[in-house]
């Protein structure tokens, strides 16, 4: 595979007039024991290309290069922003689980395109996403954070000769410390399969709903909150804003996974309270959540403790359970 970082070079000099005196360049001053250095020559570090983590936005990229590593697997770098407009903790502290879950989508889809050779325009369906994080390891430095990620795919698909699907296990570092584990599934169709399967798919969106308030949900804009009330402290409904630039970064025909994902977030904070930190999200999507049918969030607290607690997070349509996730926090430190 080609290298994805850019060499800035210095342009060429002009040469000089064939008629003008050459003046002569003074001698270093230098003693025989200074080395000799070689100029360097600044690398620039950009984006991968947005369609390889199905983004439409170029703000939205998180991943800036990839690469195989000595005895299998992939190492994927990743630039984290010190504030995302929408994955960020309301005190700005730390870093996000929600914006480290996002990296680890972004790195699946990544190598499916470049390495396994998933063709572009074929559709993922994700069908487990998972992160555990060190909240102590993921304060917010004075400067974005380089991230690498070491990936590791497990259960391999192939069909004819083709990359169908794959699950796979990541570990995060940041200057080499482990900062957080995680990882998915996922299984890819062709865009006429998709078709074939997506057919009776509903239509536009229903209505948009109220938000419940964003403080009770760890939030701090209205605009961000994925539950509306639904009569009881412990169920919500699913609150689907499709203009949201980044839950609906384009459109798409379902509720996007990471919703889902965020709004199992939003349920374990209200049952918790928001003082809550979230350690762990094991989320598993078992159908997909349409845009014109109603969905029910409930939560229920399944363990406590002073250290920690766990939520079960589950959301339903027509009856029908379409997403689980477990979510583990500990109360914040006062």
């Amino acid at each position: 595979m080609s290298v994805h970082t850019t060499v800035l070079t210095a342009p060429a000099r002009p040469l000089a007039s064939a008629t003008a005196p050459r003046q002569p360049l003074p001698e270093p001053s230098r003693t025989p024991q200074d080395p000799v250095s070689a100029p360097q020559t600044p690398v620039l570090t950009t984006t991968v290309p947005r369609q390889f983590v199905h983004r439409a936005a170029l703000a939205e990229v998180l991943l800036s290069d990839w690469s195989a590593r000595d005895g299998g697997g992939f190492t994927v770098t990743a630039q984290w922003p010190r504030r995302h407009s929408f994955f960020a903790l309301p005190e700005d502290t730390h870093y996000d689980p929600l914006l480290i879950a996002e990296t680890i989508r972004q790195a699946g889809t990544l190598l499916a395109h470049t390495e396994l050779g998933v063709p572009l325009g074929h559709q993922f369906l994700m069908s487990e996403l998972s992160v555990s994080v060190l909240p102590e390891r993921l304060r917010i430095p004075a400067a974005p954070d380089t991230v690498a990620l070491e990936v590791t795919h497990e259960a391999v698909q192939e069909r004819r000769g083709q990359h169908v699907g794959a699950g796979y296990r990541v570990v995060l570092r940041i200057g080499g410390r482990t900062v957080a584990t995680g990882g998915a599934a996922y299984t890819c169709i062709s865009p006429r399969a998709y078709g074939r399967l997506r057919a009776s798919a509903g239509g536009e969106a229903a209505p948009l709903t109220s938000p419940v308030p964003p403080q009770h949900v760890g939030r701090l804009s209205p605009r961000d909150v994925v539950l509306s009330p639904a009569g009881r402290g412990d169920a919500w409904t699913l609150r689907v804003d499709t203009r949201h630039p980044v839950l609906f970064d384009h459109p798409v025909d379902h509720v996007p996974g990471m919703l889902l994902a965020e709004a199992a977030r939003q349920a374990a904070t209200a049952a918790l309270g928001p003082g809550s930190v979230v350690l762990s999200l094991t989320a598993r999507y078992g159908r997909y959540v349409e845009l014109d049918v109603p969905c029910r969030v409930t939560a229920r607290v399944t363990g406590s403790s002073p250290a920690e607690s766990t939520v079960l997070v589950t959301a339903a349509q027509q009856g029908a359970e379409a997403f689980h996730a477990v979510v583990t926090a500990r109360p914040r430190p006062c």
